[in-house]
């Protein structure tokens, strides 16, 4: 495994990138603000630009610089602006396995752009970083979720009962992964 931080992937329609020093605007706009994003999340909405400047944001851009620290913007290259996130929300380097965190902004549900990043990011994690296992995790009450993880060849692997928290409270979690096996065998 050779960690290698955060580095621009592009894919058919999207640039995934670091975070910059003036994202927070359209973050907050995009996604961050927004309760349908967040209902799932660990995290509330954010309540202004500058609330999310002075934490989440700047969060990012104090650790972006750190070889295993993994957070990406998801840019539609039609707009120019980040739309979305994806992270590695835990590294596991005694194991090499990464899970993976992901959100994105309502305007652009259901049109396939979380799956091509995520396809994208599985890609990176296990041709150029080396790890050998890729998991995600979600609420059952949001299967569109773990619709992404299927598209993207994790497989079920099972249904840990009130294991998590987010805004509804606590929940399941149902996890699904990918090793690095299957994803050459592919």
């Amino acid at each position: 495994m050779k960690n290698l931080g955060t580095v621009t992937l592009e894919t058919e329609r999207l640039i995934l990138r670091k975070t910059r020093q003036n994202d927070a605007a359209p973050m907050f706009k995009n996604w961050a603000n927004d309760e349908r994003v967040t209902k799932y999340m660990t995290w509330p909405p954010y309540e202004s630009v500058e609330q999310l400047e002075t934490t989440y944001h700047k969060f990012l851009l104090d650790n972006q610089g750190k070889p295993d620290f993994y957070d990406w913007k998801i840019e539609l290259k039609d707009i120019c602006e980040p739309i979305g996130a994806i992270s590695v929300v835990q590294l596991r380097e005694d194991i090499e396995a990464a899970t993976i965190g992901y959100c994105l902004g309502y305007n652009w549900w259901h049109k396939g752009i979380m799956s091509e990043a995520f396809k994208e990011i599985i890609r990176f994690l296990f041709e150029d970083v080396g790890l050998n296992r890729i998991e995600a995790y979600h609420d059952p009450r949001n299967p569109h979720s773990g619709d992404v993880m299927k598209k993207c060849g994790l497989l079920y692997e099972g249904t840990a009962r009130q294991a998590g928290k987010n805004m509804q409270g606590i929940c399941d979690n149902v996890h699904y992964a990918i090793l690095k096996e299957d994803y050459f065998a592919e």
